[in-house]
């Protein structure tokens, strides 16, 4: 069915068909080749997610030659389209200068965009900018809301974050009550500095 309807002009069937079927294998032989000319076919019909996996495709090489300017130029017209993934993953591409030029304000940017569209990996990143002060301003109290909000999202990173700043009263009170139990929230998450500094509380 999917076949059927993404070869009539159906951009979701295309992205579905992509994902699904050659991308995972489910109904039919995996293969890269065929998921990355369907992500295609969907991301030149305007298909947002689409572009974002397209993007994903020349960023591994996956389907396709590597080609991390073409990643960047998927990655941006997804983010545009208001992909939040799209957003974070354009981020890292300024973060890095993957594709296009390094730019650290760039990234704020798109992180700042991600964050406020709930993905929590970005909310994290843009906490960590405004901790270091890169790309913005150094502002504590933003980024402990920031890495607050992350936490509270089951980012594990953000939660070991959340307690360095309860630990040290980083853009909020000192708390060792409350920086001992996002340690804790970390750890049982799987964050390994977490255990560590849990580990050093124990001693």
């Amino acid at each position: 069915w999917f076949q059927k309807a993404a070869e009539n002009g159906n951009k979701n069937a295309m992205t579905s068909l992509a994902m699904i079927c050659y991308k995972n294998g489910e109904g039919t032989e995996k293969n890269l080749e065929k998921a990355f000319h369907w992500y295609q076919k969907a991301a030149e019909n305007g298909d947002k997610n689409a572009m974002n996996n397209l993007a994903i495709c020349h960023e591994n090489g996956e389907g396709t030659e590597k080609n991390l300017e073409k990643a960047f130029y998927w990655f941006q017209k997804s983010a545009e389209n208001g992909n939040k993934k799209a957003m974070n993953n354009l981020a890292i591409c300024y973060e890095n200068g993957e594709g296009t030029e390094k730019n650290l304000e760039k990234a704020f940017y798109w992180y700042q965009k991600a964050a406020e569209n709930s993905n929590e990996v970005a909310m994290n990143s843009l906490a960590i900018y405004y901790y270091n002060g890169e790309g913005t301003e150094k502002n504590l109290e933003k980024a402990f809301h920031w890495f607050q909000k992350a936490a509270e999202n089951d980012n594990e990173t953000a939660m070991n974050n959340l307690a360095i700043c309860y630990k040290n009263g980083e853009g909020t009170e000192k708390n060792l009550e409350k920086a001992f139990y996002w340690y804790q929230k970390a750890a049982e998450n799987g964050d390994k500095k977490a255990m560590n500094s849990l580990a050093i509380c124990h001693e």
